[in-house]
């Protein structure tokens, strides 16, 4: 068995893991600020879906490092333990990105929600989170 096949497995799924907790951590933030706005008969800002969205992209690099580097370096016989390093440490990584990006985006939700103020500011918080996954992501192509 060629365990470095782990490791191509592994970008996927930790980036999508944390693409899950992240949107499920932000989604609940926005579920929140929105009631909060009902309760109060204010209108409710749409735009909170940009910070429950915006874990979802570490999936996709995940995706992007597994058929762009993980794959080929497979197909090239690339020792094994690189690839399993490779994938599951950057998966590791990429995932917690997209973790810590929904816990900003729920602060950015209850944020907005509450002043209306401020969008341009948050997302531009959760762009510098999200460059960690892609710094990652462009860094192990790199290696690989």
């Amino acid at each position: 068995m060629d365990y470095g096949l782990i490791g191509v497995g592994a970008a996927l799924a930790f980036a999508a893991m944390g693409s899950a907790a992240g949107t499920g951590t932000a989604g609940l933030a926005a579920v929140g600020a929105w009631k909060k706005c009902f309760v109060q008969n204010r209108q409710a800002p749409f735009m909170l879906v940009a910070f429950v969205g915006a874990p979802l992209t570490q999936t996709i690099y995940g995706l992007i490092l597994m058929n762009t580097g993980l794959v080929p370096a497979v197909e090239a016989g690339v020792d094994p333990g690189i690839i399993l390093g490779a994938g599951l440490f950057g998966g590791i990584a990429m995932g917690f990105s997209a973790y810590f990006q929904g816990r900003a985006g729920a602060a950015a939700s209850d944020a907005l929600a509450e002043t209306g103020k401020g969008f341009g500011n948050y997302i531009m918080v959760l762009g510098i989170v999200e460059t960690v996954a892609l710094f990652v992501m462009v860094f192990l192509l790199g290696v690989l």
